[in-house]
Formats: C-alpha cells, sequence, structure tokens
C-alpha cells in the first residue's frame, strides 16, 4: 500500500525527527511504498492567496472558486499540484505534528488551506447532485492517522481537564477536515509530556507507533455519523431520537454498521480515478 507521511516540525532533531524516522523504516518493513512531505523542509508557503494560481483572477479572488477553477483547468501552482499527485497516489496519510495553541503549526494549516480545495477534496458533487462530504467527499477510500506531541500530562487532556478533552481539541481536524473530505480518521496518537521526555520514555513509546502503523489500514476508524446516513435533516442537524437530549461534539459519534459498508462500497483502490480529473 502506499503510504504519504506529512511532517510538520521544524526540528529534525526532535522526539518528533525520531518518531518520523522510526516510522517511516516499520512502514518500509511491512512493504509499503513512502512518500514524505516535510514542510519546513521544502519550505512550504503556508499562504494561500492569487499566486497559488496563474489565470487572471480579475478584480477580486474568492479563494474557492478561484482554486476550483485552478484545479480544474490546471492553473494551480507547481507546489500545489505536486502534493494532489502525493495524495492521488496514497491509500493513507499519516500527519504528525507539535500540538501548538491547541492546533497544528501555521504551516500545516496553510497545507490544509492550500492543497485541499475545492472540487479536489470537497465540493464534490455526486451522480444525485448532492454535495459528498461528512464521510464521503474527494479523498474519499483513504485513511488517516493524526500523530501529535503536546507538553501537558495526559490528565489536563482529560475530560474534565484544563486544557479541554483532546478528543474535543482535535474535532476540528479530525472530523472537520479528514472526515469532511472523506477520508477515514483513525484514533490519534497523541504524546503526552513530550518536552520531559527520556530516553526510557521514547523506547517505551515505540512499540505503540509501530503497533498503530501495523494497523493503519485495519483499525476501525473514529465512527463519525455519515452526513448521507439519514441521520441528519435537510438542515443538517442531528435528527430528534438520536442522541436524545444530548448536545455538543459527541452526538456526531455513533455510526452503523450500514455506514461502514456505504463507505467501504464507496472506497476506491489505489487512487483508480474516485479524485475528480482536471479538464
Amino acid at each position: 500500500m502506499n503510504v504519504l507521511w506529512i511532517f510538520a516540525h521544524p526540528e529534525q532533531c526532535s522526539l518528533n525527527g525520531a518518531l518520523l524516522t522510526h516510522g517511516l523504516d516499520q512502514l518500509r518493513q511491512q512493504g509499503h511504498d513512502v512518500g514524505v512531505s516535510d514542510l519546513y523542509a521544502m519550505g512550504w508557503n503556508p499562504v494561500a492567496d492569487a499566486h497559488d494560481v496563474a489565470h487572471d483572477v480579475g478584480d477580486r479572488f474568492i479563494v474557492g472558486a478561484e482554486q476550483e477553477r485552478g484545479y480544474r483547468h490546471g492553473t494551480l501552482s507547481e507546489d500545489i499540484r505536486a502534493e494532489h499527485a502525493k495524495l492521488a497516489w496514497a491509500d493513507a496519510v499519516v500527519l504528525q505534528f507539535p500540538l501548538w495553541w491547541l492546533g497544528p503549526p501555521a504551516i500545516l494549516k496553510g497545507w490544509f488551506d492550500r492543497v485541499l480545495v475545492q472540487g479536489f477534496a470537497f465540493g464534490v458533487t455526486g451522480p444525485d447532485g448532492r454535495t459528498r462530504r461528512y464521510g464521503d467527499g474527494g479523498l474519499t477510500g483513504k485513511r488517516a492517522l493524526v500523530i501529535t506531541s503536546v507538553g501537558a500530562r495526559p490528565s489536563s487532556f482529560g475530560p474534565r481537564g484544563i486544557h479541554g478533552d483532546v478528543d474535543h481539541v482535535l474535532f476540528p481536524l479530525l472530523h472537520g477536515t479528514l472526515f469532511y473530505t472523506g477520508m477515514a480518521a483513525l484514533p490519534p496518537l497523541v504524546v503526552y509530556g513530550a518536552d520531559r521526555m527520556d530516553d526510557d520514555g521514547y523506547r517505551a513509546l515505540r512499540p505503540e507507533l509501530r503497533h498503530r502503523l501495523a494497523t493503519l489500514f485495519t483499525a476501525p476508524p473514529l465512527p463519525f455519523r455519515h452526513e448521507d446516513s439519514g441521520s441528519y435533516d435537510d438542515d443538517l442537524v442531528l435528527r430528534p431520537g438520536l442522541s436524545a437530549g444530548q448536545t455538543g461534539l459527541a452526538v456526531h459519534y455513533g455510526a452503523t454498521a450500514a455506514d461502514t459498508s456505504r463507505a467501504a462500497r464507496r472506497s476506491p483502490s489505489r487512487g483508480d480515478g474516485r479524485l475528480p480529473a482536471p479538464s
């Protein structure tokens, strides 16, 4: 299988750098083909603007529309098109980054902004004319594993921790970005106490990383509800009979076996053309 590893840390001689090296070695030993986008080493530009397209945008740069136009007509900048080719090739994506200010570094956020463009990753319509999203999108059939490091202790990211439950902190990425574009988001690997981790801690962490990578294509994804499963009404509100009396992010978990089966039927194999092609 093909695995794309997106690395967003400025220092190779770091805990994250060591995990990257070990992880890539493990994937290759498992027989996978591996590609890497090391965003800092690439000098990745995180700013989405009119320079991302070669065509004339007129008086106003309407980001989504012009990005889709650039995708459809092949006028997106070369660096964006290169990342599209990597994503089309990949069966799974690993996203590794330190958690800064309760989110990914700006360079990775900018990768999302510039690469996951309308018409490619989202804003794709199905045969029925409905927009495909939340469990079905341009990246349907791909798996995604988030690996993130934090300086804090696990308890502070627990249900009553001061930072908030880590599942809630990562929800915008796992649900609002990965699942939104159709990817099957796996439970994240969160490395706690990264600033204070010693050699013993690193050695204890490596087996968990190996396990996550060994089960990259078999582990059950997070059970997010699919938009087209009938769980939501026409205003995209969860129906009253589901998670009755509850509110908040947790109500969007609870995918059924039918959701899983539906996603499997839609899933492409090894980049077989599920992604919309430029015209």
